[in-house]
């Protein structure tokens, strides 16, 4: 037997396959049977073959090296330093605090854990030189791997203003920052609001590079990995080629300011496509949304738990997303191979349509101002809205299902009295600089019609 199975058969060409195809058809057109078209505006075809392909992306994913991560919000240090320690035993190798307040003694909660052997990620709900520098203190002496995830410009995306720092100007603190924090990775681009607020890839893509191309210019040392954190959905080969376009675009922009430095992805599960009712179907979602993470080629995955939407944290809703994770790298063995993706047809030309398309609209930004120029013009909350708008109205009409909500809807599924967190939208009145991007879920209005009728 011959050692190349494939030199055992005839080649047959792209026009070959395509002709047997419409022959198959009886009649039928090609086009309008067998292809469809993306919110992108990507046509898929029915089949890819090597013909189609110029040239493929050298994209090095490090799919086996993702870290599973646990999201902790510190409220009550004790308990947020138990809760880090039990999901470390359990299976965790990163966490991600989020804190609120300034006062949270920082030092109690860092000094004790084991950061040799974990990562440390922080969502920081202000900016501080001071708080920061006591955690670059702590990484210096126990030698830890820390990303900060500071991002000005997400916190006026999502928020309507800046932070409010001593030196009033971010950009001001950012910088002196970057002069006096060696350990520490200092940026993030927070790309998973563009994607909750219903942004198509290519926009998600181009904003999170023209944002990240914003802390270039104004910010005058970069000496460590920039973190994008990122939001998948369940379009499984579309979200691993956004993850690989990522990556590629983001070094090949980095080039242009001397930084050598490969970006860092942290992806979690979208909000946007999840329900409260008939909420078992999020664990399908979400598991195959960290697969397309993985084979994307993310450094570390927070799933979401099947009940957050509802739920306060619990132990039963982490240990579920936590085992997800485990399940896929430790018995499904994601963690075998680094570019899993590396000769499919179908991902390398998605990838290279993405790149090509979020590279056209990144020029278009910079050629007009550049991305905080249009964020404060209103441009971008403008151009997210009309792509939500349209994926609002294939989930309205049916085009878009999710199954247990718009389609096979349980009517016997009470959830009234199990609300402990509110899931939709929140009105906050508060005078902004500009109108926040706002992370609006699809099933919402459906949602709160069956609540009322309850």
């Amino acid at each position: 037997m011959s050692k190349n199975l494939f030199k055992d058969f005839n080649f047959v060409s792209s026009k070959k396959w395509k002709q047997q195809i419409q022959f198959e058809l009886k009649g039928a057109d090609y086009n309008e049977t067998l292809i469809w078209n993306s919110p992108e505006g990507i046509k898929v075809k029915p089949f890819y073959h090597n013909d189609d392909t110029d040239a493929y992306l050298s994209i090095n994913t490090n799919a086996s090296m993702f870290l599973i991560c646990q999201n902790i919000f510190v409220y009550d240090v004790e308990k947020s330093i138990q809760r880090a320690k039990e999901s470390i035993e359990r299976g965790a190798e990163s966490i991600l605090f989020t804190i609120e307040e300034e006062r949270t003694d920082i030092k109690k909660l860092l000094e004790s854990l084991s950061l040799d052997t974990i990562t440390i990620y922080f969502n920081l709900k202000f900016l501080s030189i001071d708080f920061i520098k006591k955690i670059e203190l702590i990484a210096k002496e126990k030698k830890a791997t820390v990303f900060l995830n500071l991002d000005p410009i997400g916190q006026l995306a999502k928020d309507g203003n800046w932070f409010a720092t001593s030196e009033k100007d971010n950009f001001v603190t950012l910088n002196l920052l970057s002069k006096t924090i060696s350990t520490c990775s200092i940026l993030s681009i927070n790309s998973s609001l563009y994607q909750n607020a219903g942004a198509n890839m290519v926009q998600q893509i181009a904003y999170s590079l023209a944002q990240a191309n914003e802390y270039f210019n104004r910010i005058t040392t970069i000496n460590q990995p920039m973190v994008f954190q990122v939001s998948v959905g369940t379009n499984y080969f579309f979200e691993i080629a956004k993850l690989r376009t990522l990556r590629t675009l983001f070094n090949l922009i980095a080039k242009e300011y001397n930084h050598h430095f490969d970006c860092h992805i942290l992806v979690t599960p979208t909000k946007r496509n999840k329900t409260v009712y008939d909420y078992n179907v999020n664990l399908l979602r979400t598991t195959t949304e960290c697969m397309s993470a993985i084979l994307g080629g993310a450094n570390a995955i927070a799933n979401l738990p099947y009940d957050a939407l509802y739920h306060k944290d619990n132990e039963f809703g982490d240990r579920i997303a936590r085992n997800q994770l485990l399940i896929l790298k430790h018995e499904s063995y994601f963690d075998k191979v680094n570019n899993p993706a590396d000769g499919s047809y179908y991902i390398e030309s998605l990838t290279q349509q993405l790149a090509e398309k979020s590279l056209v609209l990144f020029k278009d930004i910079e050629a007009n101002g550049g991305f905080l120029k249009q964020l404060n013009d209103g441009i971008i909350k403008r151009k997210i809205q009309e792509s939500a708008d349209k994926e609002q109205e294939l989930f309205d009409s049916g085009k878009e299902i999710l199954l247990g909500t718009n389609k096979y809807p349980n009517k016997d599924d009470k959830m009234k009295h199990d609300l402990e967190l509110f899931p939709f939208v929140k009105n906050k009145p508060r005078k902004t600089l500009i109108t926040p991007i706002i992370e609006k879920r699809l099933a919402e209005k459906i949602e709160q019609e069956r609540l009322e009728k309850e």
